[in-house]
């Protein structure tokens, strides 16, 4: 629950912290690294707080119950995971390089991900037919399909409708902007997965030109509210698949319940620190 969670409660700390974060601002202007940083480094740093409280007090009974083993063996890195690890790190370190230069991230990642894994399959000496089973290939047309949604939808002018109204609320309030541009897409990112929902959402501020604030709130509500549900977020849905893959069965309801009480405080708190602070 803590990898799923913290997974888009931190997914606001960098612009590629999160494909959604991309997507948002695919139609517009994406704030360079220091503005970024600026807008979402106390907002974030909140979020992670408030979901570490709040999984820390639902899951108290067992943690003192003693059913987290304590004591684990620490396995010695082989070769091809220290090639792994070295390759994850030098990926990050190019990717936060190429958001500051404000350079395209899906070349770079695609390349270093293929040499990573290229290092890894000649150390190891095995075949890459593990790896390509690995994928959750059926994440992808799940993905596309949704888009392509998002894409009818803005062809009805429904976009156009909802920045001229966006555009007029933020004139008249802007932290009234915010809120309800946080919780909407927060709520509607669990109906359609954040993915086409960011990029739905994008496309509205870019036409609507409102303020980062108010970009903010959406960005916000992209990438904290799939901590609702199951489906909410494309990091969620992997999870969930990886999870299966090792027998490990997690319902939709209960990661609901817990996921209720997970997301509205750090959505809430977020939003409050980036719309008075």
């Amino acid at each position: 629950m803590i990898c799923a969670f913290i997974a888009n409660a931190a997914s606001f700390v960098l612009p590629i912290s999160n494909p959604a974060n991309l997507v948002v601002f695919a139609g517009g202007d994406m704030p360079s690294l220091y503005r970024w940083m600026a807008i979402f480094s106390l907002p974030s740093l909140v979020a992670i707080i408030a979901t570490f409280f709040t999984l820390y007090w639902t899951q108290r009974t067992t943690l003192l119950l003693d059913l987290v083993a304590s004591h684990v063996e620490r396995p010695v890195l082989s070769l091809p995971a220290k090639f792994a690890g070295v390759g994850l790190a030098v990926t990050a370190t190019m990717l936060v390089a190429m958001s500051a230069l404000h350079r395209d991230l899906g070349l770079p990642t695609f390349v270093a991900g293929i040499l990573t894994s290229a290092f890894v399959l000649l150390a190891s000496r095995q075949s890459p037919v593990p790896i390509i089973r690995g994928v959750t290939w059926s994440v992808l047309p799940l993905v596309g399909g949704l888009f392509v949604i998002v894409e009818a939808i803005n062809h009805t002018g429904l976009t156009a409708v909802l920045s001229s109204k966006l555009s007029v609320l933020s004139a008249h309030s802007e932290s009234s902007a915010v809120w309800l541009s946080g919780i909407s897409v927060a709520i509607i990112s669990n109906i359609i997965n954040n993915l086409p929902a960011g990029l739905f959402a994008g496309s509205t501020i870019a036409t609507a030109h409102v303020s980062d604030r108010i970009a903010g709130a959406v960005l916000i509500g992209v990438d904290l509210g799939p901590n609702l549900s199951v489906t909410g977020s494309l990091a969620t849905i992997l999870w969930l698949a990886a999870l299966r893959r090792e027998g490990i069965d997690v319902s939709a309801f209960a990661f609901l319940k817990l996921g209720a009480l997970v997301m509205l405080p750090a959505l809430l708190l977020a939003l409050a620190t980036l719309c008075y602070f």
